[in-house]
């Protein structure tokens, strides 16, 4: 079983164009916003930005657009670890309408320095609970 956490989000005429339909580059919000989620959920507070010196960035995306979502649907936008690399964490995220998958695709996410965006090694409190997840299966 793979790990999957979930949101929920509701469409609002700001994320849509003139015809009420998702303006694409907002399915990139509602994916952003599920990563950081289930950061949270893993107690990993401001996990794009760190106290430490260090941030994330997103290093590599894929997506395929399958459907429109259109102004009040109400989506759930999904995350699964896939893998966890030296500096980077792989994502496989979804947007779906019921059951329908509207949105899918692969994101890689880099830990960096702040100063040089040079890459960084993940902190082993971010690391750890991924690691154990991909291991156990959990759903989250």
């Amino acid at each position: 079983m793979t790990v999957e956490f979930s949101t929920q989000i509701r469409v609002y005429i700001e994320d849509t164009d003139a015809g009420g339909i998702v303006y694409y580059v907002n399915y990139l919000k509602y994916l952003e916003r599920a990563r950081t989620e289930f950061m949270r959920s893993l107690g990993i507070e401001r996990a794009a930005l760190s106290d430490q010196g260090w941030m994330f960035v997103v290093s590599n995306l894929s997506l395929q657009y399958r459907h429109p979502a259109r102004l009040d649907d109400c989506l759930e936008a999904t995350v699964r670890t896939a893998g966890v690399g030296g500096a980077t964490i792989d994502f496989i995220q979804t947007v779906r309408l019921d059951h329908t998958t509207l949105v899918e695709g692969q994101v890689q996410i880099a830990c960096v320095d702040r100063h040089s965006g040079r890459p960084r090694r993940l902190n082993m409190s971010i690391r750890n609970p991924l690691t154990s997840l991909l291991r156990e299966g959990e759903i989250v």
